[in-house]
């Protein structure tokens, strides 16, 4: 019975020992991140063009399933890009759809960058080039190029403005 007792009391003694008890943390304090730091999803509204852009940020995820030809929310193949648009309920709003070549053209014709949110790289268009191709837009040159249905590109939706929409949805009916 002593050795069993003798064993607890050494248990708990080094259970104390290596808990630290009341030791002081040296730990740096944790400053807090203003709101306006974090990344806040938006529409681009052309006039113009009477087009709604879709604005919103794009995660790591989203750039590795670009990366390795996969297909995962703003990224994707041809047909997931035609769906995902097809299916988005964003600002209020679920008439997005894939962009045409020369809408997605025309945004990025214009000077300097109208997107908080963009990428330099391919984005898919509804637009069909040659058997089992779409064209998709090069933001840098604004330029159209033939891409395969099956590689993944990025997604940018847009919808039509129609009277009295706003950025964060249509106008309270009176």
């Amino acid at each position: 019975m002593r050795k069993i007792v003798f064993a607890v009391w050494v248990f708990m003694s080094a259970a104390l020992l290596m808990a630290g008890g009341n030791a002081k943390s040296n730990l740096s304090r944790v400053i807090d991140i203003p709101a306006k730091a974090c990344k806040t999803d938006k529409v681009y509204i052309e006039k113009d063009a009477k087009l709604m852009w879709q604005d919103q940020a794009y995660t790591d995820v989203e750039d590795g399933a670009y990366k390795h030809e996969k297909s995962v929310g703003k990224a994707g193949n041809w047909k997931h890009a035609e769906r995902y648009c097809r299916r988005l309920d964003y600002a209020g709003y679920a008439d997005w759809r894939l962009p045409t070549a020369d809408e997605l053209m025309h945004v990025h014709r214009k000077p300097g960058q109208v997107f908080t949110y963009f990428r330099g790289r391919d984005f898919w268009t509804s637009t069909p080039a040659s058997k089992g191709k779409n064209y998709v837009i090069y933001p840098v040159d604004a330029y159209r190029y033939e891409h395969h249905i099956s590689r993944s590109n990025y997604i940018r939706c847009v919808r039509c403005l129609h009277e009295g929409d706003t950025p964060t949805g249509p106008a309270p009916v009176k």
